[in-house]
C-alpha cells in the first residue's frame, strides 16, 4: 500500500512541474496576467488519471506558476480556479462533454470575478476571451497528449 501511494505521489510531482514547465514554455502576457499553455498538463492529467488527480495538478501547477512568475496576487484564485477546472475535466464517460464544459465555465468565470474586483469589470471582460481560448488550447492539447500516451503506456 505504501508503494502504491509512494509512486502515485512522484507521478503527481513529475505531471505538476511538467505542467508548470509547459506554461514557462509558451506565455503571452496580457493585460491583468498572462496566457499560457498550462491547461494542456492539467487537461491531459486530468483524462489520462481522473478528477482527482486533475484537481491536485491544476491547482497545485497553477498557484505555483503563479508564484514563480510573479503574479502572487492570482496564486489563490488560480489553486481554485485550475483545481476545479482539472477536477471537472476529469468526469469519464457520458459525463465528460458537460464536465469540459463546466471546467471552461468555471475556469473563466472565477478569473473574470477575481479581475473584476481587482481591475475593474472593462479589464475583466478583456480577459474572457484569451482565457476561453486558454481552456480551448488546452483541451485539444491535453486529448493530443493523453491519445499519444495511452497508446505506449496504460495508466
Amino acid at each position: 500500500m505504501r508503494q502504491t501511494k509512494t509512486k502515485e505521489l512522484t507521478l503527481l510531482a513529475i505531471l505538476t512541474a511538467l505542467t508548470i514547465v509547459l506554461g514557462f514554455f509558451f506565455k503571452i502576457p496580457t493585460p491583468t496576467g498572462v496566457t499560457t499553455l498550462l491547461d494542456v498538463g492539467i487537461f491531459f492529467t486530468a483524462f489520462y488519471l481522473g478528477k482527482r488527480e486533475g484537481a491536485i495538478v491544476g491547482g497545485l501547477s497553477a498557484f505555483l506558476f503563479d508564484l514563480i512568475a510573479g503574479y502572487p496576487q492570482w496564486m489563490f484564485i488560480s489553486l481554485i480556479a485550475h483545481g476545479a477546472q482539472g477536477f471537472l475535466a476529469g468526469f469519464s464517460g457520458k459525463k465528460r462533454p458537460l464536465g469540459l464544459l463546466l471546467a471552461t465555465v468555471i475556469m473563466v468565470g472565477t478569473y473574470f470575478l477575481a479581475s473584476s474586483v481587482m481591475n475593474g469589470v472593462g479589464a475583466a471582460a478583456a480577459e474572457v476571451l484569451t482565457n476561453t481560448m486558454q481552456n480551448v488550447v488546452g483541451m485539444l492539447g491535453g486529448y493530443l497528449v493523453y491519445l499519444g500516451v495511452s497508446k505506449v503506456v496504460k495508466p
